[in-house]
């Protein structure tokens, strides 16, 4: 990690090297747009910290440092291997919020009437039942998915595109690949993914935190020959 977050706040220098530009600064031309849109895809990577924007004023203070060669005022052998520290300290803390967050939501989905929680925790709550058969772990599936985080926010859909997904079940999350084995083919189900069964303490950014439990409405249209 460490590597990686180095090089892609050198490459944030154009956009951040003066503050007062940054916050200013507006994209007209094409190849402006496309810096911009470049600065906004690096962010994403930096979101593990939880950035204040205090803190985001000393990145840019080291960018620009950098960028222009001007005296480091660190000592990079010392506090380069602390980024991983940082960002390892800074996902602890998201990832324990998301579980405190969810686990009351976890245990009523837990309760309600036919669920059925799998070996490895997810929660599977039928919706409609279907007449087919169940898949295997080893098949390709369709189906037509809505996902969405505890507060509501959807983050993938393809209800919302109008297209369903195909794909082997033994290529996605845990509670996936768990979950849909507990659907007929017609039926449609609920499965509630903790963190552990989802993706787990590294979260899937920009939308998916540390920690992050999953909600699904997932109707499994047919198992793929």
């Amino acid at each position: 990690m460490k590597v990686v977050l180095i090089g892609l706040l050198a490459l944030l220098s154009s956009a951040c090297s003066q503050s007062a530009v940054t916050a200013a600064v507006e994209p007209e031309t094409d190849e402006q747009k496309t810096l911009y849109a470049i600065g906004i895809a690096l962010s994403q990577q930096l979101q593990v910290f939880g950035l204040s924007e205090e803190e985001l004023e000393y990145i840019k203070a080291g960018i620009a440092d950098g960028v222009m060669q001007r005296p480091m005022k660190v000592e990079m052998e010392v506090y380069g291997p602390k980024i991983k520290e940082l960002a390892d300290a800074r996902v602890a803390v998201v990832s324990q919020r998301q579980a405190e967050a969810s686990k009351e939501m976890i245990e009523t989905a837990a309760a309600q009437p036919g669920a059925v929680t799998t070996e490895s925790g997810a929660i599977v709550v039928p919706v409609t039942e279907g007449s087919g058969p169940m898949p295997k772990a080893s098949d390709t599936v369709k189906v037509h998915y809505h996902g969405t985080l505890t507060d509501g926010t959807v983050f993938d859909s393809s209800v919302e595109r109008g297209t369903p997904a195909t794909f082997p079940l033994a290529n996605v999350i845990k509670c996936w690949t768990e979950g849909v084995q507990k659907i007929k083919v017609g039926g449609k189900s609920r499965l509630v993914c903790p963190a552990d069964v989802a993706y787990g303490d590294r979260g899937a950014p920009p939308n998916i935190k540390p920690g992050a439990t999953l909600l699904f409405e997932v109707e499994l249209i047919e198992i793929v020959n």
